[in-house]
């Protein structure tokens, strides 16, 4: 017995599951260069949040087109990918199609029938897709960060998709004992007729070329995640399950600034009096954030599972106004700031080297930041539970603590505040004569 294509399949097998471990791993330091941040609350409610947004694509049918499609790809894809299994024992030990020698005939035929239906639905779904981007140019797709790279990455996994589908309806058509049993040939026999005039050697070689290619297919696409935006296929489960369960509306504040703007405010506070020794503060070594590794862990996690759907983008009020303000740019130059953070530790062996570069002004601008409404919107749209709102919030407030780069308006407002302790340019001893007017 020839033993040569087990090894060649059993190597390729390792070295694509490998390459792909270590990209997971690199994926992993990235994402823990960021800052410390508790999500273990309330378990019942993440997992509820992980099984209906991620596993039950809630949030995606709200557009009831795209969300369609949307599913059709996302179940058709999962489920076809169990033939992979049979694949993968075959190429092993040697064996061929050996779910018909395990499984009733009938059973079996189901089974392909269902992924035969399952994988022309996704070309067809892909198609449209392609359609949509390419032809109808919808205008969510047109946006400037969408031009070279990410353009072409979206395009890259459709046309992907469209290989694999027709790799697994050719293998099943030309098969000549799948064929013959007549049992889940449900849509490959309409494709069968295409190949009938080839010899029976001729049918072997195409139909073991497209299983070659049919897994060796998917190994590079699932290795191809890492350097695409398609890593959403396996980040949106943990994104869901560790999003923001507190109202959409409530910000994080820092308890030491909290404390002093309280001091403030409140007019029988004493400002000279010296805090007690139970209430000591930890001031944080930098407010707010310019650079990746100022961010959270979940931020750099978002960043890594956006999709660039653009659904963010589309509700911002913002956005749509014409301001330069784009949801989907900052989750995007966080990624790609955090990937050239990444290199930098990968070529100087495990340490970051100052570049001289951060994700303030070289990535996003301060008139994007603060171009936004802090409305919501884009938390609301994605349907992934993707946060920019707290990216900008963050690089604002090192703006405003840092460097005092506020806009004039609420530099004004907080000086206000700091002298008179309140928003409006009045001396507090003349704070309640609005009353005697």
């Amino acid at each position: 017995m020839n033993y040569l294509p087990n090894i060649i399949f059993a190597i390729a097998l390792i070295l694509g599951i490998g390459y792909f471990a270590k990209n997971v791993q690199k994926l992993i330091r990235n994402i823990k260069l960021g800052q410390p941040k508790d999500v273990s609350d309330n378990k019942s409610q993440r997992w509820k949040n992980m099984a209906m947004i991620a596993l039950g694509q809630s949030k995606m049918v709200k557009r009831p087109i795209a969300g369609f499609l949307h599913v059709i790809v996302y179940v058709g894809f999962v489920i076809i990918n169990i033939e992979v299994l049979e694949i993968i024992i075959d190429g092993l030990f040697g064996t061929h199609r050996i779910g018909l020698s395990i499984l009733p005939e009938s059973v079996y035929g189901f089974l392909i029938g269902s992924f035969e239906i399952l994988a022309a639905l996704v070309f067809i779904t892909v198609v449209v897709f392609w359609v949509r981007r390419n032809i109808i140019k919808l205008r969510r797709f047109m946006s400037a960060e969408m031009k070279g790279w990410p353009k072409n990455d979206g395009n890259f996994i459709l046309y992907f998709e469209m290989v694999l589908m027709a790799l697994f309806l050719v293998m099943n058509a030309t098969d000549t004992t799948f064929q013959n049993i007549a049992s889940g040939n449900i849509v490959s026999q309409f494709i069968a007729p295409l190949f009938s005039g080839a010899s029976e050697g001729t049918l072997h070689i195409i139909e073991r070329s497209a299983w070659w290619l049919h897994i060796l297919g998917i190994l590079v696409f699932l290795n191809y995640l890492y350097f695409s935006k398609h890593l959403h296929i396996l980040l949106a489960f943990p994104n869901t399950y560790y999003g923001k369960l507190t109202p959409k509306g409530q910000f994080d504040n820092n308890d030491a600034v909290t404390k002093e703007v309280k001091l403030m405010m409140d007019p029988d506070a004493d400002p000279f009096a010296a805090p007690a020794e139970t209430e000591e503060e930890e001031v944080p070594a930098k407010f707010g954030a310019s650079d990746v590794q100022d961010l959270s862990w979940l931020n750099l996690l978002n960043a890594y599972t956006c999709t660039e759907c653009g659904r963010c983008t589309s509700e911002c009020p913002a956005n749509l106004t014409g301001k330069k303000l784009s949801p989907r740019k900052i989750m995007m130059d966080t990624r790609d700031r955090l990937e050239e953070v990444g290199k930098n530790i990968d070529t100087n062996k495990g340490v970051f080297v100052d570049d001289g570069k951060q994700l303030l002004n070289d990535y996003i601008t301060k008139e994007e930041l603060w171009a936004c409404t802090s409305c919501n919107a884009c938390v609301e749209a994605c349907p992934i539970s993707i946060d920019p709102l707290n990216i900008i919030m963050e690089m604002r407030r090192y703006l405003v603590m840092e460097e005092s780069a506020a806009p004039m308006e609420l530099n004004n407002m907080m000086t206000n505040v700091e002298n008179n302790g309140a928003p409006w340019p009045y001396n507090q001893m003349d704070r309640l004569n609005w009353k005697d007017e």
